[in-house]
């Protein structure tokens, strides 16, 4: 078996190859060339603890994967100098179920989280948009950063967070890093990130929308990779009642996000005006149909996208000379 650390995985997980993985990996659950059960959850209540566990099948002769990623939330971590989540993907050949390999889950799934919505970005968002907004500074704002920069010619880069010094250490650490563009600004509000953006990032943990739909530019596009429960909303109800609405995956994100949940609730949104992203790309849903229209993503996270991110680790680490065999 074949054990991928963290800084192998980011290695052998570059972000432009990632974007086309993430692509053949909405198109395969949109077709049916997948099966991705929503995760099963399992409390540990004694200790403020919870785990996620996320299988997926891929089928194809060229991408067919399989595999399974758990993942641990446990409340009182920080406050003992640990981590709050920890994560692993388990990999087992698809032909036979061998186990093998154990990757590192939270640089994967920070980079395909990364890598779908710029997957999206890439379909979506005007060919000449230039100026991005990342809202929040976090881990994920990084690779949403790197992602929309994979995909179109940014040159400015706008930045909000409310915690300042995390949002300066963000610039400090990212502006000019391998190839990123140099121009990174500290906003003073999201209102002001998003206010001159083709393209919005959000990656934050808000319950409430971060910014007005009256602060969009006509034509922007917009990713929502934070809210994973219904009661967290990081985008505008209005926004998402004016956009083309798309998915990575229907019963997922309705199921797990307030982005889609609450304008549903509301009346803002139908069923029918939900579309998967899988759907566009393969030509059974519409994408965007002109300069002024709003886009929208939201992004949930489905494990398909861990199981096609950690076959492409692996074919990368292979040729890499990547990772630590070990006997099992």
């Amino acid at each position: 078996m074949l054990i991928l650390n963290t800084d192998e995985v980011r290695q052998a997980l570059p972000m432009v190859d990632c974007v086309e993985a993430m692509k053949r990996a909405y198109v395969a659950l949109s077709t049916g060339a997948a099966e991705a059960p929503l995760r099963s959850r399992l409390q540990i209540a004694e200790h403020d603890g919870t785990a996620l566990f996320m299988p997926a099948f891929v089928a194809g002769e060229e991408d067919a994967a399989l595999a399974v990623k758990v993942v641990t939330l446990f409340e009182r971590n920080p406050a003992k100098g640990l981590p709050l989540i920890h994560a692993g993907v388990l990999v087992m050949d698809p032909e036979d179920g061998r186990l093998l390999a154990l990757l590192e889950g939270g640089s994967l799934t920070a980079i395909r989280t990364g890598a779908g919505c710029g997957a999206a970005t890439d379909l979506l968002a005007r060919r000449d948009a230039k100026t991005l907004a990342i809202i929040g500074a976090g881990v994920q704002a990084r690779t949403q950063l790197t992602a929309a920069c994979a995909v179109r010619e940014i040159e400015t880069v706008w930045v909000y967070s409310p915690t300042a010094s995390r949002m300066e250490a963000f610039i400090q650490a990212m502006a000019g890093l391998d190839g990123l563009p140099g121009d990174l600004r500290a906003a003073r509000s999201a209102a002001e990130a998003v206010r001159d953006a083709d393209i919005v990032s959000a990656a934050t943990t808000s319950a409430q929308p971060i910014f007005d739909h009256a602060d969009l530019k006509a034509g922007a596009h917009v990713n929502g990779a934070g809210s994973y429960t219904q009661e967290m909303q990081e985008i505008p109800s209005e926004t998402v009642a004016a956009a083309l609405v798309t998915v990575d995956s229907r019963s997922a994100a309705t199921a797990e996000s307030g982005d889609i949940y609450m304008p549903l609730k509301q009346g803002l949104l139908r069923d029918e005006d939900i579309h998967e992203i899988g759907e566009v790309l393969a030509g059974s849903a519409p994408g965007r149909t002109d300069d002024g229209q709003i886009t929208f993503f939201k992004s949930v996270g489905v494990a398909v996208q861990d199981a096609v991110a950690a076959q492409l680790a692996l074919a990368n680490a292979k040729t890499m000379f990547l990772g630590t065999e070990v006997k099992f």
